[in-house]
């Protein structure tokens, strides 16, 4: 019996493994340490994590500014190990409620065009291509910009 996905906020206790999980998932525009660090404490933002028996497996975080009813998605990963087990979903999901309840009803996000499970995991979770941004990448990839209405009614358990 595989044990259950736990979707929790972030720690600062937590930025070692989101930084591995950056490194093993992406070769550019990785999130930094710092970055991570100052997002938990300073950042207008949601960031979450998923856990399997306590060791962390995928996080997602979530821009948020004032005043605007959209939310952009800044970084999502699972742990090359875990993928395929519908982690990203499930963070995915629970960044939706966390975005609702903050007043937000859409909710953005950029992908690589060479990233094709991202993308159908995206689009299988509602979400709809809007445009394109050129050179987006740090290595000149395009990205593919894509955005969701989100259900403002969610029903959010996050530990």
């Amino acid at each position: 019996m595989q044990s259950p996905i736990v979707v929790r906020t972030a720690e600062i206790g937590d930025v070692p493994k989101l930084v591995a999980i950056e490194t093993r998932c992406f070769e550019t525009d990785r999130v930094s340490a710092r970055s991570f660090r100052h997002l938990l404490r300073h950042g207008h933002s949601i960031n979450l994590v998923a856990t399997v028996d306590s060791a962390v497996v995928g996080y997602v975080t979530v821009l948020l500014r004032k005043g605007s009813h959209l939310a952009r998605v800044y970084s999502l990963a699972v742990d090359p190990q875990w993928q395929g087990r519908g982690i990203g979903t499930r963070v995915l999901e629970a960044a939706e409620g966390r975005a609702a309840i903050a007043g937000c009803r859409r909710l953005g996000l950029e992908v690589r065009t060479d990233n094709d499970r991202a993308v159908r995991q995206y689009e299988k979770a509602g979400y709809v291509q809007i445009g394109e941004k050129a050179g987006y990448y740090e290595d000149g990839e395009t990205a593919l910009r894509f955005e969701k209405r989100i259900n403002t009614e969610f029903e959010v358990r996050i530990s």
